[in-house]
C-alpha cells in the first residue's frame, strides 16, 4: 500500500475515533426529571455530604488545609469590587471564570461557617452578572462558565435568598445562559458536534444551569439534558482507550473538570449519569496528568499548553478517584495539594488519603488515542531522575502544533529539552489551521520551534498523521518508534524516529530517512541551556549548575551548530532560548541521524551506544 493510502487509512481511523458518538445515548425528554431531587442544594455537594465532611474535619489534616485555603479565598472574594462587563479580545471568559471562582469560594464558606457575609457577597455577584446585557454568546465558553456559576449559586444559596431575588437571578440565567444554549443545540453544527474541550465545558455549564431551576422551569432541563447526553460522548470517548487527551495535559484539566461538573450534577440532582461514565477511557483519564508530568513538575508540553506548564492541583482528580474507585488518583492529588493551594472544589469532591499501600506506578507508559504519547522515567521518588516523553498523533487536533515526533527531557532536576508552548490567542489568524493557514506562520506553533526534523526548512504537513509503531518497556530495553512519514512526504518516502532510554542514564534519539528529493536535513532540539560546542560532534549544555553532553553518533562528518529561538513581538520573544542543530546540507537516499543526550551524573556520563537500524531495536 502506498504511503498516501496508508496516511489516508490512518486519518480515516482517527476521524472515526473522534467524530462519532461512542454509543447511542438518546433519552426521552419526558423521562429526564422523573428522579429529580426537588430540594436545594442538590448540585455537586448536598448537605448530607457536607455534614460527613464536618465530622471528618477534626481528624484529617489535608481536609483542614482544603477548608482553610477555601476560606482564605472567600475572604479575598468578599473584599473584591463587583464584576464588570469587560472583554479581552473576543472573550468575556476571564469575567465568567472570576464569577465562578467567587461563587464556589463564597458559597462553600457560607455553607461551612453559616456566616451571612459570604452569602450576601455571592448574591451580589450573581445579581451583577445577571444584569449584564449578555454573557457573550459569540464565544460560548463565556456563557457556559457563567451559567455554571449562576446555576450553582442559585442552588447553594436558594434558602438564603428571598423569592424576588431568586426570580431575578433565575431570569438572568434563562435569558443569558439557557436560551442561548438552546439556540446552539438546535443548529446543525457547533460545539455540541465537536470532540474537544468546548463540548464538555458548554454542555457541563448548561447542565448545571438547567438542573438548578429544574423544579420551577422544567422545560429547560427537559431539552438541554437530552441534547447534552447525546453530545458528550463525542468528546468523552477521546479519552479512549488509555485516558490521554489530544489537546495536551493543560486542556486535559479544563475538559476533565467540566466532564466532572456535568456528570456530577446529573448524579447529585437525578441520581444517574445516563451511561456516560461507561464510555471507554474515562476511568483511565487520571493517569494522563500523572505520567505526563516529569520529575521537574513540568508537563510534556504538547499542543497549546502554557509555557512551562506544570502539575497543579486539579480537584477533578478527586472526582475521578471517587467515581472510579482509584486510590492512585487520590494519592496523587494529595501529594499536589500538600504543596499548593487547594480549591473549594477539592472540598466538594474530597477523598481521604488512601490508607492502604498502593501498587507501584509504571516507569514507562504508552498512551494510545487521538494523541499518542510514550513516556519513560528512571525513578518516581528521585527529583533528579531521568525522564523523556515523545508524542505522535495528528497535526489537526484542536490546539495542535506541527510537532509530530517532538520530545522533551528532564534530568538532574532540569528540563533540558523543552517545548515553548502556546502564543497569544488574539494574534491574527491564530486559529487558521488549514494547509498554508496563518496559524503556521507563528514560530511557537510551526515545526521550526519544535524538537523535530526539518527538511529544506519547511514545516510538517498540517494534515499529517503519525503513530507509535512499537513501544517496549522491559528491564533492559525501553524505547518507542514513531512513523513520521506523512509529515514529510514532499521529500521522503519514509521517515521514522526512535527514542530510547539507556540504562536509566541517557536518552538516545535515532531518526531514519529514505529521502527521494534531495534537501537540507536538520535535526533540532530546543533548550534553555547555554550551549558550548566542544568539538564538531560534541556539545556541552549547562543549566542551573548542571551539565548534559550531546554527541552525534551518525552520520559521519556531521557537526553541531546553534541558532537562537528568539522572535520579535507581537509573538512571544523566547528570550534566551536556543536550538541545538545537526545540519546535513544535501541529504539524499538513506540517511540516519543519531544523537546521544547524556546528563553528567556524579558518576559521569554515557559516551557511546551501539548503532543498529530501528527495525532491529
Amino acid at each position: 500500500m502506498s504511503n498516501k493510502l496508508v496516511a489516508l487509512a490512518i486519518l480515516l481511523a482517527l476521524f472515526r475515533t473522534i467524530s462519532s458518538p461512542a454509543q447511542d445515548l438518546k433519552i426521552n425528554p419526558s423521562e429526564v426529571l422523573v428522579t429529580l431531587d426537588k430540594s436545594h442544594p442538590r448540585l455537586m455537594m448536598k448537605d448530607k455530604t457536607l455534614e460527613k465532611l464536618k465530622q471528618q474535619y477534626p481528624k484529617d489534616q489535608i481536609l483542614q488545609k482544603c477548608i482553610e485555603d477555601s476560606l482564605r479565598d472567600a475572604d479575598s472574594c468578599a473584599d473584591k469590587t463587583m464584576l464588570t462587563y469587560r472583554k479581552v479580545g473576543p472573550r468575556l471568559l476571564s469575567v465568567s471564570r472570576e464569577c465562578l471562582h467567587r461563587i464556589y469560594a463564597l458559597g462553600l464558606a457560607y455553607r461551612w461557617t453559616g456566616e451571612e457575609k459570604y452569602a450576601q457577597k455571592a448574591v451580589e455577584n450573581m445579581l451583577t452578572v445577571c444584569a449584564f446585557k449578555d454573557w457573550n454568546p459569540s464565544h460560548f465558553l463565556d456563557v457556559a462558565e457563567m451559567s455554571h456559576a449562576v446555576g450553582l449559586g442559585y442552588d447553594w444559596l436558594y434558602s438564603y435568598m428571598d423569592a424576588g431575588t431568586r426570580e431575578t437571578i433565575k431570569a438572568g440565567l434563562i435569558k443569558n445562559g439557557l436560551e442561548p444554549g438552546l439556540v446552539v443545540y438546535n443548529r446543525k453544527n457547533g460545539w455540541h458536534h465537536s470532540e474537544h474541550n468546548w463540548n464538555q465545558v458548554c454542555n457541563g455549564g448548561l447542565i448545571v444551569g438547567a438542573l438548578a431551576i429544574a423544579e420551577s422551569d422544567p422545560q429547560y432541563a427537559k431539552q438541554i439534558i437530552p441534547f447534552a447526553v447525546e453530545s458528550l460522548p463525542r468528546a468523552i470517548k477521546s479519552y479512549g482507550p488509555d485516558g490521554a487527551w489530544g489537546e495536551g495535559p493543560g486542556y486535559w484539566g479544563y475538559a476533565t473538570r467540566y466532564t466532572a461538573y456535568g456528570l456530577c450534577a446529573l448524579q447529585t440532582a437525578l441520581g444517574k449519569d445516563f451511561g456516560l461514565l461507561n464510555i471507554d477511557g474515562l476511568a483511565e483519564a487520571g493517569n494522563f496528568p500523572i505520567y505526563t508530568a516529569g520529575p521537574t513538575g513540568y508537563y510534556l508540553n504538547l499542543a497549546d499548553v502554557g509555557e512551562k506548564s506544570s502539575r497543579r492541583p486539579m480537584a477533578c482528580m478527586f472526582w475521578l478517584a471517587r467515581t472510579f474507585d482509584n486510590p492512585l488518583f487520590a494519592e496523587s492529588e494529595h501529594e499536589v495539594i500538600s504543596k499548593h493551594h487547594a480549591s473549594p472544589q477539592h472540598v466538594v469532591w474530597y477523598v481521604p488519603k488512601p490508607s492502604e499501600k498502593l501498587p507501584t506506578k509504571d516507569l514507562c507508559r504508552y498512551f494510545r488515542g487521538t494523541v499518542e504519547v510514550a513516556l519513560f522515567r528512571s525513578d518516581w521518588n528521585d527529583p533528579e531522575a531521568l525522564w523523556v516523553g515523545v508524542k505522535a498523533g495528528y497535526n489537526q487536533v484542536n490546539h495542535g502544533h506541527l510537532d509530530l515526533g517532538n520530545f522533551e527531557l528532564d534530568a538532574l532536576g532540569v528540563r533540558w529539552v523543552r517545548d515553548l508552548g502556546s502564543d497569544n490567542y488574539n494574534l491574527p489568524g491564530y486559529w487558521d489551521k488549514k494547509r498554508g493557514g496563518t496559524r503556521w506562520y507563528y514560530y511557537r506553533l510551526n515545526s521550526k520551534s519544535h524538537s523535530v526534523p526539518l527538511m529544506d526548512g519547511e514545516d510538517q504537513d498540517p494534515l499529517a498523521t503519525s503513530r507509535i509503531t512499537r513501544f517496549q518497556s522491559t528491564k533492559y530495553s525501553r524505547f518507542a518508534i514513531i512513523d513520521l512519514t506523512t509529515a514529510y512526504e514532499k521529500f521522503a518516502t519514509k521517515v521514522t524516529r526512535g527514542i530510547s532510554m539507556l540504562d536509566r542514564e541517557a536518552v538516545f534519539v535515532q531518526d531514519e530517512f529514505e529521502i527521494e528529493k534531495p534537501c537540507e536535513l536538520v535535526w533540532a532540539m530546543t533548550t534553555d541551556a547555554t550551549i558550548a560546542i566542544e568539538k564538531e560532534t560534541v556539545a556541552k549544555l549547562t543549566l542551573k549548575g548542571q551539565e548534559l553532553k550531546a554527541r552525534i553518533l551518525s552520520p559521519d562528518r556531521a557537526s553541531f551548530s546553534v541558532e537562537s529561538a528568539e522572535q520579535k513581538p507581537p509573538q512571544k520573544t523566547n528570550k534566551g532560548v536556543q536550538r541545538l542543530l545537526v545540519q546535513i546540507p544535501n541529504a539524499r537516499g538513506n540517511v540516519r541521524v543519531a544523537v546521544l543526550l547524556s546528563p553528567v551524573w556524579k558518576s559521569g556520563d554515557v559516551h557511546s551506544v551501539q548503532l543498529k537500524p530501528l527495525e532491529d531495536w
